[in-house]
């Protein structure tokens, strides 16, 4: 006789407070299973796990689970650092985790998982009444090992590499001892050993008897997983154990409605300059720790680049400098499209030449500005929109919602939309002033297969220009788009030139 069911959807139906997300949902979980969630950008993959844990209430049929207990059984790793408004604000500056004095005032790891984290700017720390540590430290210290971030217990909140926060906040959803941990797509942006080393973590939590549900890709599925759900606009297309897991059609990469909308983009005549970077020399160094060093490379016009390395490598500092977020960009000898950095031009100056996306971006723009305010922040350079755009302005965010084809997206909030769609979203905001040199860091990071082979195909259209200048961002290297020939390899600070293999 099988088990009765950990939780169960009964013909459930789920809504956000902008209308329906999911319908007809028919599931049940059972003790022994492991559960991946696979689906399209948009599908209602995080919606499930939001109702699953008692953020979205099922407006129609039934969910059944450990009444009045569901907190204590249900935990859902957070994906950053907004489940905590003293942590989010010690973590909230983009340009923080590059400025060393700043970066001394966030929190610890530690501090964090024992909630111990004092309100951002006190100055006298006998004035702010903290309560006991959260955890046993001898529960700590077994978690900790558990994950693999024991050595990371005394680092500062803001130093730590993708994977290291990762494990962080897994380590924080495990203290609590929780029957079954929900997961969002925890691989994203891991390189190769940091998803290897995740992987064995999952699977050992599975094997040691707390439920897995993840949302993932067809390609990171843990081996522990047993079971897949498959979701397609808001309902269920496919459910069974793994082994039986039909294998996925090859889908075609969309390609765009209008072909007179491209030659428009690629038409408009970019800034002028012989370099978009010349480096030399540059390092960058917090305390005794480098993360940079002795850099030299040189990017003309019009080439196309990527910049690969584990997570912790430096990457993202690196470009930190070329964004003019660090603070020791003056430390260093460099120039940005042909004009060396500290010689009277403005960070603004400098940013209106590019376009930049990130995997973090989305956590410092007003949840709740619509999409196409979102889009237009990307025509002045700043984390939401703050004045009112003239009428070719507004021409220019439409034309790139109907580039993406994301125009049904253009009246809803931020906060409506999925993780994969909001990625979506900040792509048309680098691309709605059609700079001329491209900054994609990760850029798609938690959209799906096609979406992936969409937006890495759109990226070779808009890279047609000879005068176009991209740095391309990415642990899978099926995503770097064909148009890129040349290659900065960063690995413990130091770099090395080459060119792309295949």
């Amino acid at each position: 006789m099988p088990h009765s069911p950990l939780l169960s959807f009964q013909n459930a139906s789920v809504r956000r407070p902008t209308g329906p997300v999911l319908h007809h949902l028919d599931w049940s979980l059972r003790p022994g299973e492991h559960w991946a969630i696979l689906g399209p950008t948009g599908s209602g993959k995080s919606s499930l796990l939001d109702a699953l844990s008692g953020r979205l209430p099922v407006a129609s049929g039934m969910y059944e689970h450990p009444v009045g207990a569901l907190r204590e059984v249900v935990e859902r790793v957070a994906n950053d650092y907004q489940f905590d408004r003293h942590v989010a604000s010690a973590a909230q500056f983009y340009q923080q985790r590059f400025n060393a004095d700043a970066a001394e005032e966030a929190p610890t790891v530690w501090e964090v998982l024992q909630h111990q984290v004092k309100p951002t700017g006190t100055v006298d720390e006998h004035s702010v009444s903290l309560p006991p540590p959260a955890y046993p430290e001898d529960w700590l210290a077994e978690v900790a090992d558990w994950v693999q971030i024991t050595p990371l217990l005394d680092r500062r909140l803001t130093s730590l590499s993708n994977g290291e926060t990762r494990r962080t906040l897994l380590a924080r959803s495990l203290l609590r001892r929780p029957r079954i941990l929900l997961l969002d797509n925890p691989f994203g942006g891991l390189d190769t050993q940091s998803r290897e080393r995740l992987h064995g973590i999952l699977n050992r939590i599975a094997a040691e008897g707390t439920t897995l549900v993840l949302v993932t890709t067809p390609r990171e599925i843990p081996a522990g997983i047993t079971h897949v759900l498959e979701l397609a606009e808001g309902q269920i297309a496919w459910q069974g154990p793994k082994d039986l897991l039909p294998s996925l059609p090859e889908t075609a990469p969309e390609t765009l409605t209008d072909p007179g909308l491209l030659p428009r983009w690629l038409n408009t005549a970019p800034t002028r300059f012989a370099y978009a970077i010349r480096m030399r020399n540059v390092s960058v160094r917090y305390g005794e720790k480098t993360v940079l060093s002795d850099i030299n490379w040189e990017v003309r016009r019009g080439e196309k680049w990527a910049v690969l390395g584990p997570n912790g490598s430096g990457k993202s500092t690196l470009l930190s400098l070329i964004t003019a977020d660090n603070p020791q960009s003056y430390r260093n000898d460099y120039e940005l499209f042909d004009r060396k950095r500290g010689t009277g031009e403005s960070i603004w100056d400098i940013k209106r030449n590019l376009g930049f996306v990130s995997p973090e971006l989305h956590l410092y723009f007003p949840r709740e500005q619509a999409v196409w305010k979102v889009i237009a922040s990307g025509l002045f350079d700043t984390a939401g929109l703050f004045r009112k755009p003239t009428s070719e302005q507004q021409e220019q965010v439409d034309f790139v919602l109907d580039l993406l084809r994301i125009r049904h997206l253009r009246e809803k909030r931020l906060a409506q939309l999925s993780t994969g769609e909001q990625r979506w979203v900040l792509l048309a905001r680098a691309l709605v002033k059609n700079p001329p040199l491209l900054v994609l860091d990760e850029p798609c990071q938690n959209l799906d297969p096609p979406h992936i082979a969409r937006f890495r195909d759109l990226v070779d259209e808009l890279c047609q220009s000879p005068d176009r200048t991209l740095l391309y961002v990415s642990h899978y290297a099926e995503e770097i788009p064909r148009c890129v020939n040349r290659v900065l390899r960063l690995d413990l600070g130091k770099g090395t030139v080459g060119r792309m293999e295949g």
